[in-house]
């Protein structure tokens, strides 16, 4: 072998070392921390990238996307001297890859450490209750304090969140308890207000209907009051414009009597004293004298002696006394009214007596029974 080429080929492979050595291709969202003998030069951009071979080198590589980091879950204490565990989860983004590299030594690990200290200082300040229902208060409060101590590590963190608070179990079951017994005190209250809503509804709909009951009872009252004295208003107008013979008022009491007893709630009842005089007034009617006596005789005596004009006195009996005349006998068709009359009031009066028998009543009474003048 020419011992030319072999210089040649070593030449040529300390060019090619030299060429692939001096360039550096950054990926996208990457940076490149370059050192020359030891000390930070620059950091490369994405893209291409030419270094000095051999006098520089490649230190750290870094990603400047935001990125998410989740803690362990780490014992704090609550100010009422209660042991949650709480665990975070961390947003953060690199800034500045020089700091992030230069001034910590690990900046997950301190994120981390600085993390549960600010915790436990805000969590130190809240009771149990205080430190369940303030999450977004000790959120802003972590990511204020972390925020300045990390700008200085070229590292901003753009949001901490509380992934999960996990008090004691026997906590648990107490707010557990608490829990239901206040879910439970709710539902009764929301049931005792649908109850009573329901019942003062209900008690306003009950007044309405009464009050317009009572309205509607009120005008029927009226209606009924006024439509009766219209009707006693036009018999009374019938009556004296027709000029009512007192017989016929009585034959018309005769009529009545017999609704007196029809009503189921009458348990006693009494006949009126008139009704002998309703009955003579209506035997009287339908005879030509169904009343006489010593006055109408010579009356009729007297009446007699002036239609014929003769003045002879009147026949005198043995005992010197005028004698009287005999009384005409009341026709056939009013002693037949009459009976007639008189068997519908007894016919009255015994329905009467067999209503008020049937329901437990006394016997009616006659109240101011008179006798008839013709016994």
């Amino acid at each position: 072998m020419d011992p030319v080429v072999i210089p040649m080929l070593l030449a040529a492979l300390v060019v090619v070392f030299l060429v692939s050595s001096s360039v550096r291709v950054v990926p996208q969202a990457r940076r490149y921390n370059i050192e020359r003998f030891g000390r930070y030069r620059r950091t490369l951009q994405p893209g291409l990238n030419f270094v000095l071979p051999v006098a520089d080198r490649v230190n750290t590589k870094l990603d400047v996307r935001e990125q998410v980091y989740s803690s362990d879950p780490r014992p704090v204490i609550t100010e009422d001297n209660l042991v949650v565990n709480i665990d975070t989860v961390l947003y953060y983004q690199i800034t500045d890859p020089r700091k992030a590299a230069y001034e910590v030594s690990d900046y997950l690990q301190a994120i981390d450490q600085l993390t549960v200290t600010t915790l436990r200082n805000v969590i130190g300040g809240m009771d149990l209750e205080e430190t369940l229902t303030s999450r977004e208060e000790i959120n802003a409060r972590l990511r204020s304090v972390l925020d300045d101590a990390t700008g200085k590590w070229g590292i901003r963190v753009n949001r901490v969140e509380i992934k999960a608070i996990d008090p004691p179990h026997s906590i648990k079951e107490a707010m557990e308890k608490q829990m239901r017994a206040e879910r439970d005190k709710r539902a009764a209250i929301l049931h005792a207000e649908g109850e009573r809503q329901a019942k003062i509804l209900t008690a306003e709909g009950t007044k309405q209907k009464d009050i317009l009951e009572a309205q509607g009872a009120q005008q029927a009252m009226i209606l009924r009051a006024d439509g009766e004295a219209q009707a006693v208003e036009r018999v009374f107008q019938a009556v004296h414009r027709n000029n009512a013979d007192p017989k016929i008022l009585a034959y018309k009491y005769l009529e009545t009597l017999p609704h007196l007893a029809k009503s189921d709630n009458n348990t006693f009842w009494v006949i009126p004293g008139e009704l002998t005089e309703a009955v003579r007034t209506v035997t009287t009617a339908f005879g030509d004298k169904s009343a006489p006596g010593v006055p109408q005789a010579v009356q009729a005596n007297e009446g007699a002696t002036a239609a014929t004009g003769d003045a002879q006195p009147p026949a005198l009996d043995k005992a010197g006394a005028p004698e009287l005349a005999a009384a005409p006998k009341p026709a056939l068709d009013a002693v037949a009214a009459a009976v007639e009359a008189a068997k519908g009031a007894d016919a009255a009066v015994g329905e009467a007596r067999a209503e008020a028998g049937a329901a437990g009543s006394p016997q009616p009474q006659k109240a101011n029974k008179a006798k008839p003048d013709d016994e």
